[in-house]
């Protein structure tokens, strides 16, 4: 059975006779239908009865309206309304437009627009780099969708993935001050995302390419950093795999296990999947094997899509063969980043003692949390309501200031490594159990050790770079 989640929170508005119990018989209605009661509010009191705002949250739709029918048949109650709380938070967006200087007088509007503006406008046109010093270029975001793989939803479209979008420009802004605005697209043709992204790169300081579905968004990701002066991040492939090797780091201390000799299966072999799997290998992971829809992937195989192939020729040492459920029989770790529901109590028993599962299909998990929780040692999820929240806001808003800050343009492996050391470092090992393997998305100290990790790794690889040119100039200026 699901358990009541905030992502499902109702407020019922009821009117009750003016009794004693009146309060207490809807709290315990509430509580015999399996929800969890977050208040019960008093907006009206007469002589003759109360009008009375009952929230909790519940396991999904249909329970919501169980919940309902259930308070408006106690005696002498009439529901008035249900609002969905979250459907309330979403009303008109999340987002706003918000200028950072005052406009009090003439003064200031000619030195905010014309005709004072002029002169900056001239200074950019005869220095272009000046852009990231006197637009919002120095600290704005573009996150870009087509909303072709929203969450676990799939192809739902631009429209839909706004308020996916709007959140993430929210949390940019939240955790990292970092400016950033939707940009969904009305199109999902690789060259016109391609285009249309370099169109709008001037206004920005960073691209995040969000819920764009594999293969497509390899190329558009290379393209855009091979074309573009600004980084490119697809927060679905690298933002997923520094906070998994966060937590993988973290939970491997609990288990007292060690990254190159574990087995570990990974469930998904699209863009999230394939990155988890090439930063993982990085870190010093030997024994791994992904599973997609067809089961396992071997070398042996044939796959027409590149990156597929790259990952059964990577992979697989020991010649695993077979289904999911086959392959996850005495692996040590399993992180799933696929789709619900594909695993069960018994398939997490058969794994290794002391085993690991990071079931991060959103809204809903590769395997119920409780069932695998009943035999493995450490369990994660991408949900808010569970222990262990494997999210990217630990990684995305960080990852961003300190590009932002390093005024970087590529983005390198040692980048997303330092990244999740500095996210698994936030935690001291004094620190670690089997339920805080990661810190909290609320944690102050997340994006700024991140961003912190990240200009650094940049300033180092910058300086090497620039070493090596000169001492090629001067090799060639001997000869």
């Amino acid at each position: 059975m699901a358990t009541p989640s905030p992502g499902y929170s109702i407020t019922y508005r009821v009117s009750t006779p003016a009794s004693f119990t009146a309060s207490t018989d809807l709290a315990a209605v509430v509580a015999e239908w399996g929800a969890a009661l977050t208040a019960l509010d008093v907006i009206e009191s007469t002589r003759g009865g109360l009008v009375v705002d009952v929230s909790c949250d519940t396991r999904g739709v249909d329970h919501a309206e169980e919940i309902g029918g259930a308070l408006a048949a106690l005696e002498g109650v009439e529901m008035q309304k249900s609002s969905d709380r979250t459907f309330l938070l979403h009303l008109g967006g999340k987002l706003e437009s918000v200028s950072k200087v005052t406009l009090k007088n003439r003064d200031d509007l000619s030195r905010a627009y014309t005709p004072g503006v002029a002169r900056v406008c001239q200074a950019i046109a005869e220095n272009p780099e000046d852009a990231r010093r006197l637009t919002i270029k120095r600290n704005t975001v573009a996150v870009v969708t087509d909303g072709s793989a929203v969450l676990g939803l799939g192809n739902i479209g631009p429209e839909a993935a706004m308020p996916v979008m709007e959140g993430k420009a929210v949390l940019f802004k939240q955790f990292a001050g970092v400016d950033a605005w939707p940009v969904a697209l009305d199109t999902q043709d690789t060259e016109e995302i391609i285009a249309v992204c370099k169109a709008i790169a001037p206004a920005y300081g960073g691209i995040n390419l969000e819920d764009i579905s594999a293969p497509r968004c390899f190329e558009i990701e290379a393209r855009l950093r091979e074309e573009l002066d600004i980084p490119v991040f697809h927060d679905d492939q690298h933002g997923t795999a520094i906070v998994t090797l966060a937590a993988l780091t973290n939970a491997l201390k609990v288990v007292d296990k060690d990254m190159g000799e574990v087995r570990i299966v990974v469930s998904g072999a699209g863009a999230a999947g394939h990155a988890i799997v090439k930063l993982l290998l990085a870190a010093g992971a030997h024994d791994v094997v992904v599973c997609g829809r067809d089961g396992v992937l071997s070398p042996a195989g044939t796959h027409s899509d590149p990156h597929r192939a790259w990952l059964a020729e990577h992979t697989n040492p020991r010649g695993v063969s077979g289904t999911l459920k086959e392959a996850v029989v005495d692996a040590d770790v399993f992180i799933g980043v696929s789709a619900p529901n594909l695993l069960d109590g018994n398939d997490v028993a058969a794994m290794a003692d002391e085993s690991i599962v990071f079931a991060m299909s959103n809204p809903d998990p590769e395997v119920d949390p409780v069932a695998a929780g009943r035999t493995a040692a450490v369990i994660a999820t991408g949900r808010s309501d569970y222990p262990n929240q494997i999210n990217n806001v630990l990684a995305f808003p960080g990852f961003f200031r300190g590009l932002l800050d390093a005024q970087c343009h590529d983005i390198t492996d040692e980048m997303l490594r330092a990244a999740a050391e500095a996210i698994a470092g936030t935690l001291g090992d004094d620190e670690l159990n089997p339920g805080y393997i990661i810190p909290s998305v609320f944690d102050p100290r997340v994006a700024s050790n991140v961003a912190e990790a990240v200009a650094a790794t940049a300033a180092a690889q910058t300086a090497s770079r620039n070493g090596a040119a000169e001492a090629l100039v001067g090799a060639e200026a001997h000869r």
